[in-house]
């Protein structure tokens, strides 16, 4: 995709956080340094591109750095009756770092597509061991529903979540894990720090993220295609909102 239209995909949004107030002008200067560094032609080494890149992306995703104020979509709500009250909100930061590594990703080569085979089989085993682990371990329990806030949370969920996840731990940090350590040792160093990165919520839930990560890993590496690991992370979520407490059961 040309470079400009790619453009367009982060400035979007950004402008739009602008003019609804809940992008500071500090907040601007972050989001337009991250945009020219994913973005721009550097002579920087790859590998110390690639360093700065996850570094911001981490930052941005984990609201660290500051003048982003989220877009306070519901009021909290209790969806589950052994869950806290959820918020749903919009978070501009992780928001733009979807976005941005997105261009970035429609802006690389074609890149070659190995037989998804397994792709069937690793869906169906990871959408059986992901709430299987959280179940057994009693991070959740069993709660069906059908919240009436189902769209929106799906939306912001794929849109904001599920994007900038995989876009920065599959697109970005698998692929050069696996071209640095080999297939097996990078798949799972990814799993490994995508579970980590979920700690603060519980080490339990971490072990969880942990094994879901190693089911998009294996997913996007078997089908070469970042788009179904979106999809089971997608339906992994989706599973966890309608099916199992959420967002975590309260001990």
């Amino acid at each position: 995709m040309p470079f400009f239209p790619r453009l367009l995909l982060p400035c979007c949004p950004l402008l739009a956080g602008v003019l609804m107030g809940h992008i500071q002008p500090i907040g601007l200067l972050w989001a337009l340094l991250f945009i020219a560094l994913v973005l721009l032609p550097t002579r920087l080494p790859q590998e110390l591109w690639s360093a700065l890149v996850i570094i911001a992306s981490v930052l941005l995703a984990a609201h660290l750095l500051q003048g982003f104020a989220p877009w306070v979509i519901t009021q909290p709500q209790r969806i589950s009756a052994d869950a806290a009250p959820y918020l749903l909100r919009l978070s501009w930061d992780k928001l733009l770092v979807g976005c941005t590594l997105l261009a970035w990703w429609l802006g690389l080569p074609p890149r070659p597509r190995p037989r998804p085979a397994f792709v069937v089989p690793i869906f169906i085993v990871t959408l059986l061991a992901v709430p299987g682990l959280a179940l057994l371990l009693g991070v959740v329990a069993w709660q069906p529903k059908w919240p009436e806030l189902l769209g929106a949370w799906l939306a912001v969920n794929l849109v904001v979540a599920v994007l900038a996840e995989e876009l920065l731990f599959r697109g970005l940090l698998q692929a050069r894990l696996v071209s640095w350590l080999g297939m097996w040792p990078g798949i799972l160093v990814t799993a490994l720090l995508f579970g980590a990165v979920h700690i603060p919520f519980s080490p339990s839930f971490a072990m969880v993220a942990a094994v879901a990560g190693l089911g998009y890993g294996l997913v996007m590496q078997v089908s070469g295609r970042l788009s179904l690991a979106i999809a089971l992370h997608g339906l992994v979520n989706l599973a966890h909102f309608t099916l199992l407490s959420y967002p975590l059961r309260i001990v």
